[in-house]
């Protein structure tokens, strides 16, 4: 039989739960016996009490234990008054005193029988009761050396023990061993009303803990739930999916992490489509210039000049270009662009940038400025640097107005060394900004496709410094263009 994960949830709660409470149970019920038969025998020791004046009053009648030891009987007699709870009053002595002889007549008793064989007269009295029978197997009477008088000689020496002094000198001591076991009526009825008490108190609490444990296993799995209905409408390409969040805990913090998986998988897709369609224009934008400048020459519109061939072969490179950088953007996707990391000067390589864009910088129109700073040791391609620095100042270049400025800053920072690359008007909406180092992306307002280029070379360059262990930014720059800031960390050898 297969258990959903509620149900086992259920069960583990179930089980916890019983489990724990009556382990509960019967470690209060173990404790309820101790601390009761500690209770009887807090008891007992109180109600034992006043043997002790009766046992000093008897000692100094007898001047010593002997009377005990010769009458253990007597031990029992002495105990009785007090333990059964009675007056308090001291019991007589072992032999009452016979009345008087005017005392006889007038009472109108008569003397007691005479024992011809011994001679000796005894009283007919009722014999007297012995003690307790489950208390006296628990008592010792011990003398001031503490030798025993009477008593039961098992009775541990760390047991309860009473004191006996008379006029201020220790003669004695009367010690009270522990109860064993619940024994009288009473105390038993009572242990067990605890017992029957305890344990329907412990199933009505076993009941209500069930019923909450199913309650809180279904909501804690409903989340749950949720989120497997939304992973599979994920699987079967519905990226709109999103789970209502009503929860702060860890299923709450999950439902969050599924909705933005949602969404980034949507943003994907949504960058999918309009990655195919960006790149479909692309291409069919150089292949229609090339179709028609072709059929006017097959048709005569157009004669085969060198000015015609030379818009061919700009078509083409544009096209070649296209090509090439997609082709470069596939590989950085896969892991697949060939990097050879060595110790490099920054610094030099961005000056041989500059000195290859300067002349079309001039062309344009633009004036190239340059602060770079001492050597700057980092661990790169030299490749794929020069690269990323061309790309940008390319882009810079061309969307940049005439007459303009394009300026190139390098300085050390700890730990990394910054590139900044900064030109003059148009400048980019900040809006746009976050969106410049994605594929074909271009702002049409202020930089379109006539200055050139598909929009790939920025998100070229951001693979580049990815590679490379750095970051890459755009903000606004002071000039009145675009502000590109490139981190690269410095190199630890150096």
């Amino acid at each position: 039989m297969r258990l959903h994960l509620w149900q086992r949830l259920f069960l583990a709660f179930a089980v916890l739960s019983g489990v724990a409470l009556f382990g509960f149970a019967a470690w209060q019920q173990q404790n309820f016996r101790r601390g009761f038969l500690g209770y009887l025998d807090e008891v007992m020791l109180q109600r034992l009490a006043p043997v002790e004046a009766r046992l000093a009053a008897a000692y100094a009648e007898h001047d010593s234990w002997d009377f005990l030891r010769n009458d253990p009987a007597r031990f029992g007699q002495i105990i009785e008054s007090f333990a059964e709870g009675r007056d308090g009053r001291p019991l007589s002595g072992p032999e009452d005193p016979p009345p008087l002889p005017d005392e006889r007549e007038q009472s109108g008793t008569r003397p007691p029988p005479v024992d011809e064989r011994e001679g000796l007269a005894t009283r007919r009295r009722p014999p007297r009761p012995r003690g307790p029978p489950d208390l006296m197997p628990r008592l010792l009477l011990l003398d001031a050396t503490g030798e025993r008088v009477v008593g039961n000689p098992r009775v541990r020496a760390d047991a309860a023990t009473i004191p006996i002094a008379l006029d201020g000198r220790a003669i004695g001591s009367l010690r009270l061993a522990p109860m064993p076991q619940l024994s009288g009526a009473t105390d038993l009825a009572f242990a067990q009303t605890q017992t029957h008490s305890a344990l329907v108190a412990s199933v009505a609490i076993l009941v209500g803990a069930l019923l909450l444990a199913f309650a809180l296993a279904r909501w804690l799995l409903a989340p749950v739930h949720a989120l497997a209905a939304g992973t599979r409408a994920l699987a079967d390409g519905n990226y709109a999916q999103r789970i209502q969040v009503t929860r702060s805990d860890e299923l709450g913090a999950l439902s969050h992490d599924f909705n933005h998986l949602a969404t980034t998988l949507e943003q994907h897709q949504q960058a999918r489509r309009q990655w195919g369609a960006d790149i479909a224009h692309e291409l069919r934008t150089p292949l229609s210039i090339l179709r028609g400048e072709i059929q006017a020459l097959q048709d005569g519109v157009r004669e085969l000049t060198p000015l015609a061939l030379e818009s061919l072969q700009a078509e083409c490179e544009r096209l070649g270009h296209l090509i090439e950088d997609l082709y470069q953007l596939s590989l950085a996707d896969a892991g697949g662009l060939d990097y050879r990391f060595e110790l490099l000067d920054l610094a030099e390589l961005v000056r041989e940038s500059l000195e290859l864009q300067r002349p079309a910088c001039v062309d344009a129109g633009l004036q190239l400025e340059e602060d770079l700073a001492g050597p700057a040791p980092v661990r790169g391609d030299a490749r794929r640097l020069a690269q990323l620095f061309d790309n940008l100042l390319m882009n810079a270049r061309r969307y940049t107005d005439a007459p303009g400025r394009i300026r190139a800053t390098l300085g050390g920072h700890p730990r990394q060394v910054r590139l900044i690359i900064e030109d003059t008007a148009p400048g980019v909406p900040s809006a746009a900004l976050p969106r410049l180092f994605e594929r074909l992306y271009r702002v049409e307002d202020s930089r379109n496709r006539a200055a050139g280029g598909a929009g790939l070379g920025l998100a070229i360059c951001r693979a580049i410094v990815d590679a490379h262990g750095g970051h890459i930014c755009a903000e606004q720059s002071a000039l009145g263009g675009l502000r590109v800031v490139v981190d690269l960390p410095l190199a630890e050898d150096a």
